[in-house]
C-alpha cells in the first residue's frame, strides 16, 4: 500500500551503499562484485572480526579502481567487541539502557575509538562516512563520541566523513513498514541538526528499509524508493551469499542472496 503522499519524485540514480562489509567471506565478497560492477556506490564495514585486515585487502583495490566510499559501520551490539572479551548486548537492551538509562559511557566510547582506530590502522585515513549496524550511530553515546572526535577524523585538506542521517517514515512501502521507520526516526531525532552543528556533512533521508523476512520484495521495494525517494537520499542494503560464518552471525541470510541477485540486475 502506497503511504507517500508528499515526496516528489526522483529522477537522479539511486545512492546505494552496502552495509556490513567484514561480517563474513561471503558478505565480503558479493559486495566487492557489486562495487565492482558499479552495482553500488560505497559499503560501510565493521572493523571488530579478526579477519579485518585480509578482507580489507581485498577490498580496496576494488574501491581505488570503481572510486566507491568506504565508511565505518559501528557495532555495539551482538558481537564480542574489540575492547574487551565481555559480549556486546542485545539491540532492544542497548536501546533500553541508552534511553532510560544505565550506558557506560567510558567503555562504549573506548569500543567506539578501538573500531575507528582498526579502521584508520588497516585504510589509513579516516572513513568516507559513518553509520551504524542496527541504526547504532544515532543513540546519544555515539552522538557524543562522534562531536568528540571530529577533529581527529578531519582530513589534512579539511574534510570529514558524512554521517547517514535520519530516516523518513513518508518512503515507507507500506503501512507496517512505516511503523518500523517511525521507531527508528524517533531513536534518530535531532541527530541531523546536532551534528550538522557539529560540522558534519549528512546524507540522507536514510531508506531501504522493507519486510527482509519476505525478500522477494526487495525488488519491489528499489523501485519504489526509485521513483519516490529524494535526489539526496541513501538506500542501505544487505547482500551477501551464504557461507558457515555467516549462519552463525545473521538470521535473515536468505534476503542478502536476493538482494544481491537483484542489484546485479539492475
Amino acid at each position: 500500500m502506497n503511504v507517500i503522499s508528499d515526496i516528489k519524485v526522483n529522477t537522479t540514480p539511486l545512492c546505494i551503499v552496502a552495509d556490513g562489509y567484514g561480517l563474513s567471506p561471503g558478505v565480503n565478497e558479493a559486495i566487492r562484485t557489486l562495487l565492482s560492477e558499479g552495482k553500488v556506490r560505497g559499503t560501510g564495514c565493521m572493523t571488530l572480526f579478526a579477519d579485518w585486515r585480509d578482507e580489507a585487502a581485498l577490498l580496496m583495490p576494488v574501491i581505488e579502481r570503481c572510486g566507491g566510499a568506504v565508511g565505518l559501520h559501528l557495532t555495539l551490539t551482538n558481537f564480542l567487541p574489540l575492547s574487551g572479551v565481555q559480549p556486546m548486548c542485545s539491540f532492544r537492551r542497548r536501546l533500553t539502557q541508552s534511553f532510560m538509562g544505565g550506558v557506560d559511557k567510558g567503555k562504549l566510547q573506548r569500543e567506539l575509538d578501538a573500531q575507528l582506530n582498526s579502521f584508520i590502522d588497516v585504510i589509513g585515513r579516516a572513513p568516507d562516512y559513518i553509520d551504524g549496524h542496527q541504526h547504532v550511530h544515532f543513540l546519544p553515546v555515539v552522538r557524543e563520541w562522534l562531536v568528540a572526535r571530529r577533529d581527529l577524523l578531519i582530513s589534512p585538506r579539511g574534510n570529514s566523513p558524512w554521517l547517514r542521517g535520519e530516516p523518513d517514515a513518508r518512503l515507507a512501502t507500506s503501512l507496517a513498514q512505516r511503523a518500523k521507520i517511525s521507531l527508528v526516526q524517533r531513536m534518530a531525532r535531532g541527530f541531523n541538526t546536532e551534528m550538522q552543528a557539529a560540522g558534519y556533512t549528512i546524507k540522507g533521508p536514510l531508506t531501504g528499509f522493507y519486510e527482509r523476512s519476505k525478500p522477494n520484495g526487495f525488488a519491489d521495494a528499489l523501485n519504489y524508493f526509485r521513483r519516490h525517494a529524494p535526489r539526496d537520499a541513501v538506500v542501505m542494503c544487505h547482500p551477501g551469499h551464504c557461507d558457515a560464518i555467516l549462519k552463525g552471525r545473521d538470521r535473515l541470510i536468505m534476503a542478502r542472496e536476493v538482494e544481491f541477485a537483484e542489484l546485479m540486475r539492475q
